[in-house]
């Protein structure tokens, strides 16, 4: 199939992100079970579920990380098996669970990373906005090395990576989840103003609804493969779809209970 343009845009169209009827079998067994997602220009849907239940493994079939085995997954409009998989992830934010940032780099130029390889000739300057917009001033720890940094500043050195080329597109995975609690909070609450200022179309993959319900439009439970629900947390108390959406609203407002009596 003809590769598109390396400047053709990702994120056009009503429907930033589409999966249709995607399967995937990973290792023989069904990861992802006949799942369609749509995700609106400009809106956030937090995928949640326990470990096992699809949401990593739905989430990397838009930067094609992981190839469906029947389905088709487009982006702006557009099926993502027409582009080069570089030229695809060099144009979608990406925020793994641990950062993934290249240890030997100091923080400028991992942030430069994708401005790099789009040969942006305004490269570091890309990379100096996103660092402030992360609330890292550049002068200060643009020359560190990432392990200079505590997990919070690693982790949103890889936000501003991800946003550095202003792609249209940010998928996180577990973006929090090796976070102490202060740390997490303070990360979540700089994802969530980047998001309302660069209005970028996010899918977020997390194990907390809490979470899901503060950073999020709306939340897609899955379950073995399956989307159990989709809405908003409000909806899903007043009417949770199964048995297991039930549990797990219990177990998350339980948990957010002990917390806040602690």
């Amino acid at each position: 199939m003809r590769a598109l343009p390396e400047t053709e845009d990702l994120a056009v169209g009503a429907v930033a992100l589409d999966a249709q009827a995607v399967r995937c079998v990973l290792g023989g067994v069904v990861a992802v079970d006949d799942v369609s997602l749509r995700v609106d220009q400009g809106r956030c849907v937090a995928l949640v579920g326990e470990s096992g239940a699809g949401k990593t493994t739905l989430l990397r079939c838009f930067n094609r990380m992981v190839v469906p085995a029947a389905g088709a997954v487009l982006v702006g409009g557009t099926d993502v098996t027409r582009f080069p998989a570089p030229v695809l992830r060099r144009r979608i934010g990406y925020v793994p669970q641990h950062g993934g940032l290249l240890p030997h780099w100091r923080v400028l130029r991992n942030v430069a990373l994708v401005p790099d390889l789009l040969d942006q000739a305004d490269a570091t300057a890309a990379a100096r906005r996103a660092l402030d917009l992360v609330g890292l001033p550049p002068d200060v720890y643009g020359a560190r090395f990432p392990h200079e940094l505590s997990g919070g500043q690693r982790q949103r050195v890889a936000l501003a990576r991800a946003i550095a080329a202003r792609p249209g597109v940010l998928l996180m995975d577990e973006p929090f989840g090796a976070l102490d609690a202060v740390s997490r909070s303070e990360v979540q609450a700089v994802c969530a103003a980047l998001r309302r200022e660069l209005g970028v179309t996010t899918l977020l993959v997390t194990h907390d609804l809490l979470e899901a319900d503060f950073l999020a439009d709306e939340i897609v439970v899955m379950r073995a493969g399956r989307v159990e629900q989709r809405g908003t947390l409000d909806a899903m108390r007043a009417a949770p779809a199964t048995p297991y959406v039930a549990s797990l609203l219990e177990r998350a407002l339980a948990g957010a209970h002990r917390r806040s009596d602690a």
